[in-house]
């Protein structure tokens, strides 16, 4: 059992997981402003411009509904509701267009960290300067100690 809580606790706090976590929660708060972006503004001036003030009010009647002579509803009314679904692609496509553009900017920082990273490894190290080698300075203590 400690072996599986130990597991599921490294699970849970990798990065990955957390990063999803938070970019659902962003997406759903994004949802929102997309949502509220579209029905108060968009589709207001939407509605203005084809007439009708509601724009999930826009259907197409198929029939009608049927009343007895009580007013008791015999056959419900048949309605494609386009106004609706108008609504709901104009929503989908400010999404899609937003995530299109980070995925294009997050492309674009990748390769310009691929290209910074490929110059530096590119560039030679400075080389230092070279010195006498062990080699050369034992020989120069010999030839030193000769002397005396």
């Amino acid at each position: 059992m400690k072996k599986l809580i130990a597991e599921f606790k490294e699970f849970i706090t990798r990065g990955n997981v957390l990063d999803m976590a938070i970019g659902v929660i962003i997406a759903n708060a994004f949802g929102k402003i997309t949502t509220s972006l579209i029905n108060d503004v968009l589709m207001p001036f939407i509605g203005w411009i084809t007439g009708s003030r509601d724009m999930t009010a826009l259907n197409i009647l198929v029939r009608p509904e049927t009343l007895d002579e009580t007013g008791a509803v015999v056959q419900e009314a048949i309605t494609i509701g386009f106004g609706s679904l108008l609504a709901t692609i104009v929503d989908f496509l400010l999404i899609a267009l937003v995530v299109f553009f980070i995925v294009k900017a997050s492309n674009k920082a990748k390769a310009i960290a691929e290209s910074v990273k490929k110059h530096e490894e590119e560039e030679p190290a400075p080389e230092e300067p070279a010195g006498p080698t062990t080699e050369q300075l034992l020989a120069d203590i010999l030839a030193e100690l000769k002397k005396q």
